[in-house]
């Protein structure tokens, strides 16, 4: 495990908290960020069996979202669905280590996992007025409000990354799940096309 101290986020080598600091969101178009730290735990089992899902329940005071690509939100975690038997509990930075003790200890005796896999990504927050129009840029999914609501997420390609596409607002505000190994080019790509709509950097 790395030292506390020691620990940086995906993209701090980008000097964003400094650029944040010089960077006025009055007027953007698009203001970008990153979501650093954040706990996130994969858990896989039948969505159908009732003591799974009462395991999770129990654990984090959410149902699991049955619904494909929605999320379940309230309190400290939420809950997003990543297919049929599988789902990302997400929450404050620190917590894994508890919160899989308690799933395993609920899954005696199941056919199911929890496993930590937060250092594996990174998160980029994008929002404003014109955040659908960036990322219509790099993906074919319909982001139209009627098509793609407050909610709702989407394992997809955004420009030639891997990523998980979450709609938390109507501000709207987006929150891209990518490996870190893919965050530098990302947020390269983003704050690119960003530009052409008065981009804006936040801490």
């Amino acid at each position: 495990m790395v030292e506390t101290y020691q620990r940086r986020s995906a993209l701090a080598h980008l000097g964003l908290v400094a650029r944040a600091a010089s960077s006025s969101t009055a007027g953007a178009g698009v203001i970008m960020s990153e979501v650093p730290h954040r706990t996130i735990v994969n858990v896989r089992g039948t969505a159908s069996d009732v003591a799974f899902s009462s395991a999770v329940q129990t654990a984090t005071g959410l149902a699991l979202p049955s619904a494909a690509n929605t999320v379940s939100n309230g309190g400290v975690w939420q809950i997003v669905w990543l297919g049929p038997n599988e789902w990302w509990i997400t929450g404050p930075d620190g917590e894994a280590e508890s919160l899989i003790e308690a799933l395993r200890a609920n899954f005696a005796g199941q056919h199911a996992i929890a496993c930590d896999v937060s250092e594996s990504r990174a998160i980029i927050a994008l929002k404003g007025a014109k955040a659908r129009d960036v990322l219509m840029r790099g993906v074919s999914l319909d982001l139209h409000p009627r098509a793609f609501r407050v909610g709702q997420c989407a394992q997809t390609g955004l420009s030639r990354a891997n990523v998980l596409l979450h709609l938390v607002d109507d501000t709207p505000t987006f929150e891209i799940y990518v490996l870190k190994s893919f965050s530098d080019y990302l947020w390269q790509w983003l704050e690119k096309v960003a530009a052409d709509f008065n981009l804006a950097v936040e801490a």
